[in-house]
Protein backbone atom coordinates (compact mmCIF):
# COMPACT_ATOMS: atom_id res chain seq x y z
CA UNK A 1 0.00 0.00 0.00
CA UNK A 2 1.45 3.35 -1.07
CA UNK A 3 0.75 6.14 1.41
CA UNK A 4 0.33 9.65 0.02
CA UNK A 5 0.22 13.12 1.54
CA UNK A 6 -1.51 15.76 -0.59
CA UNK A 7 -0.14 19.30 -0.27
CA UNK A 8 -2.19 21.92 -2.11
CA UNK A 9 -3.78 25.20 -1.02
CA UNK A 10 -6.90 24.60 -3.10
CA UNK A 11 -9.50 22.46 -1.27
CA UNK A 12 -11.13 21.34 -4.52
CA UNK A 13 -7.78 20.17 -5.89
CA UNK A 14 -7.10 18.21 -2.72
CA UNK A 15 -10.57 16.68 -2.82
CA UNK A 16 -10.20 15.59 -6.43
CA UNK A 17 -6.78 14.07 -5.81
CA UNK A 18 -8.04 12.21 -2.74
CA UNK A 19 -11.03 10.78 -4.62
CA UNK A 20 -8.77 9.57 -7.42
CA UNK A 21 -6.14 8.04 -5.16
CA UNK A 22 -8.57 6.32 -2.83
CA UNK A 23 -10.28 4.66 -5.79
CA UNK A 24 -7.09 2.61 -6.15
CA UNK A 25 -6.56 -0.63 -4.24
CA UNK A 26 -2.87 0.06 -3.71
CA UNK A 27 -3.01 3.68 -2.48
CA UNK A 28 -4.25 5.50 0.57
CA UNK A 29 -4.21 9.19 1.49
CA UNK A 30 -2.81 9.69 4.98
CA UNK A 31 -3.28 13.45 5.15
CA UNK A 32 -3.84 16.80 3.47
CA UNK A 33 -1.78 19.95 3.88
CA UNK A 34 -2.93 23.42 2.82
CA UNK A 35 0.53 25.01 2.81
CA UNK A 36 4.22 24.16 2.85
CA UNK A 37 4.64 24.39 6.62
CA UNK A 38 1.85 21.90 7.17
CA UNK A 39 3.37 19.61 4.53
CA UNK A 40 6.75 19.59 6.30
CA UNK A 41 5.18 18.94 9.69
CA UNK A 42 2.84 16.21 8.45
CA UNK A 43 5.57 14.50 6.43
CA UNK A 44 7.68 14.28 9.59
CA UNK A 45 4.75 12.88 11.58
CA UNK A 46 3.21 10.53 9.01
CA UNK A 47 6.24 9.41 6.95
CA UNK A 48 4.25 9.02 3.72
CA UNK A 49 5.78 7.21 0.77
CA UNK A 50 4.96 10.12 -1.55
CA UNK A 51 4.03 13.78 -1.16
CA UNK A 52 2.04 15.35 -3.98
CA UNK A 53 3.48 18.84 -3.70
CA UNK A 54 1.92 21.96 -5.16
CA UNK A 55 4.40 24.79 -5.70
CA UNK A 56 2.49 28.00 -5.20
CA UNK A 57 1.12 27.92 -1.66
CA UNK A 58 0.82 30.68 0.97
CA UNK A 59 3.62 31.08 3.48
CA UNK A 60 6.19 28.36 2.89
CA UNK A 61 6.02 27.40 -0.78
CA UNK A 62 6.33 23.93 -2.25
CA UNK A 63 9.97 24.38 -3.27
CA UNK A 64 11.19 25.14 0.24
CA UNK A 65 8.89 22.47 1.68
CA UNK A 66 10.44 19.95 -0.72
CA UNK A 67 13.93 21.03 0.30
CA UNK A 68 13.16 20.59 4.00
CA UNK A 69 11.45 17.23 3.62
CA UNK A 70 14.23 15.72 1.51
CA UNK A 71 16.92 17.22 3.78
CA UNK A 72 15.40 15.35 6.71
CA UNK A 73 16.69 12.14 5.15
CA UNK A 74 13.42 10.25 5.40
CA UNK A 75 12.28 7.78 2.74
CA UNK A 76 9.50 10.15 1.65
CA UNK A 77 9.69 11.13 -2.03
CA UNK A 78 8.28 14.27 -3.58
CA UNK A 79 6.25 14.50 -6.77
CA UNK A 80 5.90 18.14 -7.79
CA UNK A 81 2.61 19.12 -9.41
CA UNK A 82 3.04 22.35 -11.34
CA UNK A 83 0.87 24.49 -13.60
CA UNK A 84 3.51 24.96 -16.28
CA UNK A 85 5.79 22.48 -18.03
CA UNK A 86 9.53 23.21 -18.29
CA UNK A 87 9.49 26.35 -16.18
CA UNK A 88 11.68 27.68 -13.41
CA UNK A 89 9.42 26.11 -10.79
CA UNK A 90 9.96 22.60 -12.11
CA UNK A 91 13.68 23.33 -12.31
CA UNK A 92 13.79 24.58 -8.73
CA UNK A 93 11.71 21.64 -7.50
CA UNK A 94 14.09 19.11 -9.00
CA UNK A 95 17.11 20.86 -7.51
CA UNK A 96 15.36 20.93 -4.14
CA UNK A 97 15.23 17.13 -4.17
CA UNK A 98 11.96 16.21 -5.89
CA UNK A 99 11.91 12.89 -7.73
CA UNK A 100 9.87 14.31 -10.58
CA UNK A 101 7.14 16.65 -11.68
CA UNK A 102 3.83 16.56 -13.49
CA UNK A 103 1.64 19.30 -14.86
CA UNK A 104 -1.77 19.79 -13.27
CA UNK A 105 -3.61 19.01 -16.50
CA UNK A 106 -2.05 15.53 -16.66
CA UNK A 107 -4.43 12.64 -17.21
CA UNK A 108 -5.50 10.73 -14.06
CA UNK A 109 -3.65 7.63 -15.18
CA UNK A 110 -0.47 9.71 -15.60
CA UNK A 111 -0.73 10.94 -12.02
CA UNK A 112 -1.31 7.43 -10.70
CA UNK A 113 1.58 6.05 -12.72
CA UNK A 114 3.80 8.88 -11.49
CA UNK A 115 2.98 8.17 -7.85
CA UNK A 116 3.70 4.47 -8.30
CA UNK A 117 6.98 5.19 -10.07
CA UNK A 118 8.20 7.61 -7.42
CA UNK A 119 7.15 5.27 -4.60
CA UNK A 120 9.32 2.48 -6.02
CA UNK A 121 12.36 4.73 -6.39
CA UNK A 122 12.08 5.66 -10.04
CA UNK A 123 12.14 9.20 -11.37
CA UNK A 124 9.06 10.48 -13.15
CA UNK A 125 11.02 12.91 -15.30
CA UNK A 126 13.40 11.45 -17.87
CA UNK A 127 17.04 12.46 -17.30
CA UNK A 128 17.13 13.92 -20.81
CA UNK A 129 14.26 16.23 -19.88
CA UNK A 130 16.05 17.17 -16.68
CA UNK A 131 19.07 18.13 -18.77
CA UNK A 132 16.87 20.38 -20.90
CA UNK A 133 15.67 22.05 -17.71
CA UNK A 134 19.20 22.58 -16.48
CA UNK A 135 20.36 23.89 -19.85
CA UNK A 136 17.46 26.35 -19.84
CA UNK A 137 18.20 27.63 -16.34
CA UNK A 138 21.94 27.10 -16.10
CA UNK A 139 22.43 30.75 -15.16
CA UNK A 140 21.14 29.80 -11.72
CA UNK A 141 24.14 27.52 -11.17
CA UNK A 142 27.04 28.91 -9.13
CA UNK A 143 30.06 30.02 -11.14
CA UNK A 144 33.70 29.93 -10.10
CA UNK A 145 35.21 33.23 -9.10
CA UNK A 146 37.76 34.64 -11.54
CA UNK A 147 41.22 33.25 -10.97
CA UNK A 148 40.12 30.59 -8.50
CA UNK A 149 40.80 26.91 -9.11
CA UNK A 150 37.60 24.86 -8.74
CA UNK A 151 37.70 22.45 -5.80
CA UNK A 152 36.99 18.76 -6.35
CA UNK A 153 33.53 17.97 -5.04
CA UNK A 154 33.83 15.47 -2.17
CA UNK A 155 30.89 13.50 -3.56
CA UNK A 156 33.12 12.43 -6.46
CA UNK A 157 36.08 11.35 -4.36
CA UNK A 158 35.05 7.70 -3.92
CA UNK A 159 34.09 7.12 -7.56
CA UNK A 160 36.25 4.92 -9.75
CA UNK A 161 37.19 6.19 -13.22
CA UNK A 162 34.45 4.02 -14.74
CA UNK A 163 31.87 5.29 -12.24
CA UNK A 164 32.84 8.87 -12.97
CA UNK A 165 32.37 8.12 -16.66
CA UNK A 166 28.94 6.63 -15.92
CA UNK A 167 27.94 9.70 -13.91
CA UNK A 168 29.01 11.92 -16.79
CA UNK A 169 26.85 10.13 -19.35
CA UNK A 170 23.93 9.98 -16.91
CA UNK A 171 24.31 13.75 -16.80
CA UNK A 172 24.08 13.81 -20.57
CA UNK A 173 20.71 12.08 -20.37
CA UNK A 174 21.76 8.66 -21.62
CA UNK A 175 19.54 5.71 -20.73
CA UNK A 176 20.97 2.41 -19.47
CA UNK A 177 20.50 0.92 -22.92
CA UNK A 178 22.37 3.80 -24.57
CA UNK A 179 25.18 3.55 -22.02
CA UNK A 180 25.49 -0.20 -22.61
CA UNK A 181 25.59 0.22 -26.38
CA UNK A 182 27.97 3.17 -26.56
CA UNK A 183 30.38 1.96 -23.86
CA UNK A 184 30.19 -1.69 -24.96
CA UNK A 185 28.94 -2.98 -21.60
CA UNK A 186 26.27 -5.47 -20.62
CA UNK A 187 23.11 -3.70 -19.48
CA UNK A 188 23.25 -5.59 -16.17
CA UNK A 189 26.74 -4.19 -15.65
CA UNK A 190 25.47 -0.70 -16.39
CA UNK A 191 22.71 -1.09 -13.80
CA UNK A 192 25.30 -2.16 -11.23
CA UNK A 193 27.49 0.86 -12.02
CA UNK A 194 24.51 3.24 -11.86
CA UNK A 195 23.44 1.82 -8.51
CA UNK A 196 26.94 2.30 -7.11
CA UNK A 197 27.15 5.85 -8.45
CA UNK A 198 23.83 6.78 -6.82
CA UNK A 199 24.85 5.18 -3.51
CA UNK A 200 28.34 6.70 -3.37
CA UNK A 201 27.20 10.21 -4.28
CA UNK A 202 24.09 10.14 -2.09
CA UNK A 203 21.85 10.81 -5.09
CA UNK A 204 18.23 9.84 -4.46
CA UNK A 205 17.64 8.97 -8.12
CA UNK A 206 18.94 9.60 -11.64
CA UNK A 207 17.51 13.11 -11.68
CA UNK A 208 19.64 14.10 -8.72
CA UNK A 209 22.62 12.45 -10.42
CA UNK A 210 22.08 14.65 -13.49
CA UNK A 211 22.03 17.73 -11.28
CA UNK A 212 25.20 16.55 -9.53
CA UNK A 213 26.93 16.12 -12.90
CA UNK A 214 26.11 19.75 -13.69
CA UNK A 215 27.08 21.08 -10.27
CA UNK A 216 30.48 19.36 -10.42
CA UNK A 217 31.08 20.51 -14.02
CA UNK A 218 31.29 16.94 -15.33
CA UNK A 219 28.67 18.07 -17.84
CA UNK A 220 28.59 21.49 -19.43
CA UNK A 221 25.41 23.07 -20.84
CA UNK A 222 24.90 22.40 -24.51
Amino acid sequence: MTTVLIADDQPLQRFGSRMLLESQDDMTVVGEAANGSEAVRMAAELHPDVVLMDIRMPGLDGIEATRRITAAGDRTRILIVTTFDLDEYAYAGLRAGASGFLVKDAQPEELLAGIRAVATGDAVVAPSLTRRLLDAYVHHLPTDSAGETPQEDPRLASLTDREREILTVIGKGWTNTEIATRLHLAESTVKTHVGRVLAKTGSRDRIQAVILAYDTKLVQPS
